[in-house]
């Protein structure tokens, strides 16, 4: 599976809008109000979600190293 066929259909579109506009070096990309709510929608879902991760991950707790000592032996 590709990484692009994991994304909402809403964030591929305006994928291939961008690649297609790249292609043709053109100077404007323009979006319908549908597609534009649609990719907003889609955005801040994932933000929600990256942000939702981001809560729940605990910070890496750093080994405390043992160290034994002993007074040793003294005559």
């Amino acid at each position: 599976m590709s990484e692009t066929s994991k994304l909402s259909i809403h964030v591929r579109n305006f994928n291939d809008k961008v690649s297609v506009m790249n292609q043709t070096q053109s100077k404007q990309l323009i979006l319908t109000a549908q597609e534009a709510r649609n990719l907003h929608t889609d955005i801040f879902a994932l933000l929600a979600h990256i942000a939702e991760l981001s809560d729940h991950t605990e910070p890496p707790v750093a080994a405390v190293p043992q160290i034994g000592m002993d007074g040793g032996s003294f005559k």
